[in-house]
């Protein structure tokens, strides 16, 4: 029931992600009566289950309000759906802080996680570029980017593949001495090679859209930032690029022609694609679409669902955890 476009565009989205992958069975919970026609005008989903109640999250509520008030709502009784096991994955659109409240409520911090981060994806020259945190945490120290830098890397193998991905902290500039005294202190434990980090050293945000590194760790302030900046500086584009094209014959001459190429970059621009931030560090999978996305999106944030449940994604980061407090003891017990 989350979203600007709820519940049309999450239901469309599952049809979408039911047809791409047919072993996906969903639960949704909401309204009923709200919920129940829409199924029934799906090609995949006439069938599917659903958990009702009337109750749900407002965008404008904050968290505390909704974790108080919520027991009953959508967004409670959706996560207590992968809490009792019933369910591998919860995908939400609605409002980000009561989803991340609710999440850590129920689904509890993995063993030795401080705090639970939000990771998503970026386009890049070269690549998708995962940044964390996104907004989750507006201060951080040392201990919390490490562990950032730890569940980023597997999340990133989870979801494309790729060993030993690059990891880099956000600062204001490249050199060592550069940046505020817990983000120098991150990049030397980062330097361990034991610890298992393909640490980079630091990039500046003018070095995000190059590709030059997989995952780009900061802290919530400065990562949400990014984020909403990233995507004004898209908007603009896009809008100053129809302005040209209508702007004269020659332009939309000049428009027929390159339409081709166009579509293309429109479609790598696709902020659809990029859809579904999730929670890391949590026991569950818990994945957040953006609120004003259509069908395409919510179906691709389900897509980063299901390959996170298919990857193993969750032991990958407890294990990692476990290997970084290990490493931490030892180093404390010889300075002792």
């Amino acid at each position: 029931m989350g979203g600007d476009n709820a519940p049309a565009s999450v239901i469309d989205g599952a049809d979408i992600a039911k047809a791409q992958a047919p072993h996906i069975e969903f639960i949704f919970v909401g309204d009923e009566s709200r919920v129940r026609p829409l199924l029934v005008q799906t090609r995949h989903l006439q069938n599917a289950e659903i958990l009702h109640t009337d109750v749900a999250v407002a965008a404008g509520d904050t968290a505390s309000h909704a974790v108080r008030r919520g027991r009953d709502s959508s967004m409670w009784v959706a996560i207590a759906q992968v809490a009792d096991k019933k369910a591998d994955a919860v995908v939400s659109a609605g409002n980000t802080g009561a989803l991340m409240a609710m999440s850590k409520l129920q689904l509890r911090t993995m063993p030795g996680v401080t705090r639970p981060a939000i990771a998503g994806f970026f386009p890049t020259e070269q690549k998708r570029m995962c940044m964390l945190d996104l907004g989750a945490n507006l201060e951080c120290d040392e201990d919390n980017l490490v562990q950032f830098a730890l569940m980023g890397q597997a999340f990133y193998h989870s979801l494309v593949g790729k060993e030993n991905p690059s990891v880099a902290l956000l600062n204001v500039g490249s050199e060592e001495q550069k940046g505020h005294e817990y983000l120098r202190l991150a990049a030397q434990e980062l330097s361990d090679k034991q610890l298992g980090v393909n640490y980079i050293g630091f990039v500046e945000g003018s070095d995000l859209v190059k590709g030059g590194v997989d995952i780009v760790v900061t802290d919530g302030f400065s990562g949400n930032i990014a984020l909403k900046t990233a995507e004004g500086v898209a908007g603009l584009f896009a809008t100053l690029l129809r302005r040209c094209f209508k702007a004269s014959l020659p332009a939309k001459l000049g428009y027929l022609l390159a339409r081709g190429a166009l579509k293309n970059f429109r479609t790598k621009m696709d902020p659809r694609r990029y859809n579904g931030a999730v929670f890391l560090g949590l026991n569950g999978i818990a994945v957040k679409s953006h609120g004003g996305t259509d069908a395409v999106g919510f179906a691709n944030a389900i897509d980063v669902a299901m390959n996170l449940v298919g990857h193993g994604f969750i032991p990958d980061v407890s294990s990692a955890i476990e290997k970084a407090d290990r490493m931490r003891a030892k180093r404390k017990n010889v300075n002792e």
